[in-house]
């Protein structure tokens, strides 16, 4: 497929693919007139980059991931794994910051319920 049929079935504008392949975390075949060509797997590639790009992933940290998942081999599995752990880490500490904030908005969602429904009623 070409880059306008990936932006249309991805969602992400042609202008962003280009910079994932700027930035190394995408890397198309070439048509013979010069063309970016791409097939599911790049599809698959590209979701999973808005998924990390969504979390407070930078594409600097997801470029350094990225070698692991194209061509794996011990040493590029090893560091990968040292990011991906961390990454796993910051993002696990995120979750846990916005869990505890959802928590004390509850509380002082519950107090002015609790409060309109007693000068209300």
């Amino acid at each position: 497929m070409r880059i306008g049929e990936l932006s249309a079935r991805t969602g992400v504008s042609r202008r962003s693919l280009r910079y994932y392949e700027e930035q190394g975390l995408l890397a198309s075949r070439r048509s013979p007139s010069g063309q970016r060509c791409y097939d599911d797997e790049h599809a698959e590639r590209v979701v999973l980059i808005q998924m990390f790009l969504a979390a407070g992933m930078s594409s600097r940290t997801i470029a350094r991931m990225v070698p692991c998942m194209t061509e794996p081999n011990l040493d590029r599995a090893r560091q990968a794994l040292t990011v991906m752990n961390q990454e796993r880490t910051r993002l696990s500490s995120a979750i846990d910051s916005l869990t505890a904030s959802r928590d004390a908005l509850d509380h002082l969602i519950d107090v002015n319920r609790t409060f309109v429904e007693e000068e209300s009623g």
